[in-house]
């Protein structure tokens, strides 16, 4: 971090400090709106670029964000916290329920974006999946909107000739998802991998997220394993960061 010649962080991020502690002590709940530049110009004798940098930090970090012509508020949505081993036990979409039940709570989740389409293999999907590039893939994209707030956008690619005619191969593939389908073609997944990295967003999927400037991303792609360590499943899901946190729950 950049600071100061006596060492102390930088105007601007002491100012942010502050606000960040008063929003978590409650003193600005969900929704409230911020000191403006002004407010802040005044209460620090700061220069407007300062408290404007002040504002732009909690902004980056997702707890506040800008309303045009209105000000700064408090971010009133609440992050969603994805339980990475529990949403993806076999009892879960074995039973037909949604891998997102584990994480919604009682909260209002769209797929607002959905298209199957058939395509050629990208070297990289090939190469996991154990086909030739080029080799057909279903490919399945959605957008994922919670509580009217787009979160995640997802690319699931899937041989083709393993999932031909199936449900998969439909925008809606019933109960228990696709990997429920799996099970019922004789495709079980047993095991999963999922790896995780974060970068900036690219323009279109800032503007797909709704993202405010200077958000990244979470990239987690998993792939799904049936018997005896056939990969049947990748799954590219780029995540609003500000809107996540990723929970991993297991014995030692």
């Amino acid at each position: 971090m950049a600071t100061e010649d006596s060492g102390r962080p930088p105007k601007y991020q002491r100012i942010a400090d502050t606000l960040r502690e008063a929003i978590q002590s409650g003193e600005y709940g969900p929704g409230a709106r911020l000191p403006g530049e002004n407010d802040l110009m005044a209460a620090h004798g700061v220069a407007r670029m300062t408290a404007r940098q002040a504002l732009g930090v909690l902004q980056n970090e997702g707890i506040a964000e800008s309303r045009k012509g209105a000000g700064v508020f408090v971010r009133s949505f609440r992050p969603l916290r994805r339980h990475g081993v529990e949403r993806l036990s076999r009892e879960r979409w074995g039973a037909g329920r949604s891998i997102w039940s584990a994480d919604i709570e009682d909260r209002t989740l769209v797929v607002d974006q959905v298209s199957v389409t058939e395509e050629a293999a990208p070297e990289r999907i090939a190469r996991v999946l154990g086909i030739a590039p080029g080799d057909a893939v279903c490919v399945r994209n959605r957008r994922f909107v919670l509580d009217g707030k787009p979160v995640l956008l997802a690319a699931s690619f899937l041989p083709a000739d393993l999932v031909a005619g199936s449900a998969i191969s439909r925008e809606d593939t019933g109960p228990g998802g696709t990997y429920a389908r799996l099970g019922e073609l004789g495709f079980r997944p047993v095991h999963f991998r999922e790896e995780i990295r974060s970068r900036m967003p690219s323009q279109d999927e800032a503007r797909r997220l709704s993202l405010a400037t200077g958000t990244p991303v979470m990239l987690v792609c998993r792939t799904a394993f049936a018997a005896e360590g056939r990969p049947v499943e990748v799954n590219e899901m780029t995540l609003d960061s500000a809107s996540y946190v990723l929970e991993y729950d297991f014995d030692a």
